[in-house]
């Protein structure tokens, strides 16, 4: 059952380091599909050179927007950019060992959709919260040129080890920096995705060993 995260990994966090592991997946399990909408999640990155990003976001459950290859995320905020009501403004740096910088500061929504309107690398998903055994996963499907890619992601506010990792992560993608959302913005899934799937079945699952006991559920 999808649940209320109170901010994980969302808008109003104060902590300027983010603690994750992230994975590939081919869906979102329909278990975790309540009815509720999503989040929906429409950011553009300003900045996005060496791992390190500017970026604002804007997020709603006020809209239900269905994820696909053709969806166009400016349009998107056109249409329901009065149903934006939370915005920041974050500031990222390289990702290492599963932490990154992360300074995130909530800024007038209004504002925010005028400045992305205007500029900078959009993105846009649907971002499930839920909770799996101790610990929050913050589920993402992207649409756009970045569809069908699904990434979970757990988020703690200590290093995550000894992690209990559910059947449908594919493989670990913490650390690769393809992954990141400010790459997604300007090299988005689609255009290197038969490359990583290349990948995946000459190497297959590839789980890293350095954040404790990994135990697949």
């Amino acid at each position: 059952m999808a649940m209320d995260m109170g901010g994980l990994g969302d808008i109003g966090g104060t902590s300027d380091f983010q603690f994750a592991r992230r994975f590939f997946c081919r869906e979102l399990p329909d278990e975790f599909d309540d009815g509720d909408a999503p989040t929906l999640i429409v950011q553009s990155y300003f900045v996005h050179e060496d791992d390190y990003a500017l970026r604002i976001r804007l997020q709603t459950r006020a809209v239900r927007v269905p994820m696909s290859a053709g969806l166009d995320p400016k349009a998107v905020l056109e249409r329901y950019r009065d149903d934006f009501r939370e915005a920041a403004l974050t500031v990222k740096g390289p990702s290492r060992g599963g932490t990154r910088y992360e300074a995130q500061r909530s800024i007038d929504s209004r504002v925010a959709a005028e400045i992305m309107l205007r500029g900078g690398d959009l993105i846009i998903k649907n971002r499930t919260s839920v909770w799996i055994g101790a610990d929050g996963w913050n589920i993402d499907v992207f649409g756009g040129a970045n569809a069908p890619l699904v990434i979970a992601e757990a988020e703690r506010s200590t290093p995550v080890t000894n992690l209990i990792i559910p059947r449908f992560c594919i493989t670990e993608i913490t650390d690769q920096s393809r992954f990141s959302n400010d790459s997604l913005s300007w090299r988005p899934f689609s255009q290197w995705s038969s490359g990583f799937e290349r990948e995946l079945r000459e190497t297959g699952p590839q789980f890293q060993q350095v954040f404790g006991t990994n135990t697949l559920e």
